[in-house]
């Protein structure tokens, strides 16, 4: 059994066979799915998927590129549907320096008002981190003492980096950016830093498709049936069964979203 933390399974790509997807899903093990809310709108739909899907829950938030969202009335819709019997996570929230989309000041806003949402509610947090990492630990060093769990999801960061999240007791969602020898290489020996207790795998469907697929897809789109490959890859990185990897990261995302 697999537990995809992040798929993105409310975008476009999936408009016209999201239950076939959903279906090949099941068919390779990975039978709970997280789907991400990124945007106001995204996590309405994100808590809409999950009440038609069993095998869906869903988190919501709002992206650092749509950081502009947030208001108070924004921050009191999330809060409702946060209270929804599927919702599992507030996020998917954070910063993202890398490309801007809103000003820096308006991102670090709308990460903290996030936070102090998530340390009200008591709710686990799915984090989004991109070339933001000195102010991005600064705030949620802030917040961390009042935060339930915390998961860095698509870690692509140095040693460093990985570093000071296990320090502030962070979990790590790993997708098939490590699978990319151009980009991600890097990761390879990190990986073997982070607790068993710690690690969690994901698609970050449609985006980021394992490039180690044999044979390879015809499209590029990604989808959450890929994290078998995403697992089998980490596995090898680890010199562990396969199934140990799969095993384990679905008990601990299983325990950090209480389910």
């Amino acid at each position: 059994m697999f537990f995809d933390i992040g798929a993105n399974l409310t975008h476009s790509d999936f408009k016209d066979d999201l239950s076939t997807v959903i279906d090949r899903a099941k068919e390779a093990g990975v039978l709970q799915m997280a789907v991400t809310g990124a945007s106001l709108d995204g996590s309405k739909q994100a808590v809409a998927l999950s009440e038609q899907f069993e095998a869906l829950f869903a988190t919501v938030g709002v992206h650092p590129h749509h950081a502009e969202e947030i208001n108070e009335d924004t921050l009191e819709t999330l809060k409702a549907l946060a209270g929804q019997e599927r919702v599992v996570a507030i996020g998917e929230t954070g910063l993202d320096y890398f490309r801007d989309f809103t000003p820096r000041g308006q991102q670090r806003k709308a990460f903290e008002a996030q936070l102090a949402l998530a340390a009200e509610l008591g709710k686990p947090l799915f984090l989004h981190e991109r070339d933001a990492a000195d102010d991005f630990t600064a705030i949620l060093t802030k917040y961390r003492d009042r935060l339930d769990s915390v998961v860095v999801h698509c870690f692509t960061g140095n040693a460093q980096t990985l570093s000071r999240y296990l320090d502030l007791d962070c979990h790590i969602g790993i997708t098939g950016w490590i699978c990319d020898e151009r980009r991600g290489s890097h990761l390879h020996s990190l990986i073997c830093d982070i607790p068993s207790n710690r690690l969690m795998i994901e698609t970050d469907a449609p985006y980021l498709l394992p490039r180690t697929l044999k044979p390879k897809p015809k499209h590029r789109r990604c989808e959450p049936a890929h994290l078998v490959e995403i697992c089998r890859f980490v596995a090898a990185l680890l010199d562990k069964p396969a199934a140990q990897i799969a095993a384990e990261t679905t008990q601990t995302a299983q325990a950090f979203f209480k389910l």
